[in-house]
């Protein structure tokens, strides 16, 4: 089944305003027959945005008419093409009970769900490691190197995995290699392939899926999807599903980084 199982809405404050007809029209154009819309779910009670513009996520305010647009979509496009509720959950390291508190509240609601590392924790502060060059240049300075970044990455997206977060816990691992994101800019030899290898199993032993995301080629600094291909060639040799994401933020952005060989 031809299927896009990440993407962004007009409820992205750090996106476009396409409406989402744009982007079922768009998929329809290219002959998806499901889609799943996971916008950045809210971040948990207590925890602040440590991003310069505070844009990382939808307002839980937002919720409610969030979910009632998707469904008015199903019921209009419901013969056409396979709608999906969904979210991108952040997974932050020390709001696990927070997190589960969104997630009890609106898991019953959501058709697919991924979970996602974007904040990573060091020495008692956040930082957002995709936000920019500038801001990943920062972390460097701060951890004590780039091998330091990309080993605390690792390390949280194994905590995300391993994480106790409910019964709607997603089942699908985001961008699982986000942090080589600026990687043209600051380039590292190492790569990680203990660390990589023990998330995949991971993944495998909880019975979860992996996004195979778009994305990252489309971004100048990167040129490679998250994760790259030979990570996914190990991870179909351990028998994980593998969901292509677009992880589109403007309906021109669905079908990035898309290649035939995970065609799905």
């Amino acid at each position: 089944m031809i299927r896009d199982g990440h993407i962004h809405t007009p409820y992205c404050p750090h996106g476009t305003k396409d409406s989402f007809y744009q982007y079922v029209e768009r998929a329809i154009e290219l002959g998806y027959k499901e889609i799943s819309f996971t916008e950045h779910a809210p971040l948990p009670n207590g925890f602040i945005d440590t991003t310069p513009s505070k844009d990382s996520c939808m307002d839980s305010s937002q919720l409610e008419a969030y979910f009632a647009d998707i469904n008015e979509l199903k019921t209009e496009y419901g013969n056409t093409i396979k709608i999906n509720a969904g979210l991108e959950v952040d997974y932050i390291e020390g709001f696990e009970e927070e997190t589960k508190k969104i997630l009890d509240l609106v898991g019953s609601r959501l058709d697919d769900s991924i979970l996602s590392v974007h904040f990573l924790k060091y020495d008692e502060k956040y930082d957002c490691l995709d936000y920019s060059p500038d801001q990943f240049e920062a972390m460097v300075k701060r951890y004590g190197s780039i091998h330091q970044v990309y080993q605390r990455y690792f390390e949280t997206v194994l905590l995300s995995i391993q994480s106790d977060l409910g019964t709607f816990k997603p089942k699908r691992i985001g961008h699982m290699t986000l942090v080589r994101k600026f990687q043209k800019k600051f380039p590292i030899e190492d790569r990680f392939n203990n660390e990589m290898m023990a998330i995949l199993g991971a993944v495998k032993m909880y019975g979860y899926e992996l996004d195979y995301n778009g994305a990252g080629i489309a971004k100048p600094l990167c040129k490679e999807p998250y994760p790259p291909n030979d990570i996914i060639e190990k991870a179909i040799q351990l028998g994980i599903p593998i969901i292509y994401g677009s992880d589109a933020h403007q309906a021109k952005e669905l079908n990035q980084g898309k290649q035939l060989l995970f065609n799905q």
